[in-house]
């Protein structure tokens, strides 16, 4: 995979940036991915050459553009790049499906009271692997485990109708002080454009 890049690491025209060519397991024949051991090692050591060129960059704390993003972990989902964003511009905060969950209001609450920020962007994105999940993922785990977990796996079939779930999680929340400007998304994975969630139907 080959990707041009400005010199603070974002997408870029590719006549006036830097070729750098990116390798991961998938486009490595399987020896060679063993070779190089394991994707934590190699992780590692990209760390190790990160760091040897890495400059502290006097950022504070709170996110410049006082904003906090709540996405799906999907690795399909590269924000910064989606949304033209930098180092130290916003929060992310990510889960399974980016649903609205107690630990996600326990985040954006420390974001919004402790940090400064005051907007909340939520995004979802089509073909997410829980429309293809029921609660009955809870019951199987039960069943190989012999504990039900705690938490619910937040599956849903009609991702603009979770899209709504989720803002009006954030906009009731006795938490959060700052519930005026929350949108919602849907990015689209084939072609890379959000689209806005009216808040009602």
């Amino acid at each position: 995979m080959t990707l041009f890049v400005h010199s603070h690491g974002e997408p870029a025209d590719p006549v006036a940036s830097t070729v750098i060519d990116m390798s991961t397991s998938a486009h490595l024949p399987a020896d060679a991915a063993l070779a190089r051991g394991t994707v934590t090692d190699r992780l590692v050591e990209a760390n190790e050459r990160y760091a040897s060129r890495f400059a502290d960059p006097g950022m504070d704390a709170k996110p410049v553009l006082q904003v906090a993003v709540v996405a799906c972990m999907d690795a399909r989902l590269d924000l910064h790049a989606a949304l033209g964003l930098e180092l130290g511009d916003c929060h992310t905060i990510r889960n399974a499906g980016g649903v609205v969950t107690d630990d996600v209001i326990r985040s954006l609450t420390i974001s919004q009271r402790a940090l400064g920020t005051r907007s909340v962007i939520l995004i979802h994105h089509t073909n997410c692997g829980l429309e293809s999940l029921t609660e009955d993922f809870r019951h199987e785990l039960e069943d190989e485990v012999g504990q039900r977990p705690a938490w619910a796996v937040e599956a849903f079939r009609d991702v603009d109708q979770d899209v709504r779930q989720s803002m009006q999680r954030v906009r009731t929340s006795p938490f959060l002080p700052h519930t005026d400007d929350v949108r919602g998304f849907v990015f689209d994975v084939t072609t890379g454009l959000l689209r806005e969630i009216d808040a009602v139907a």
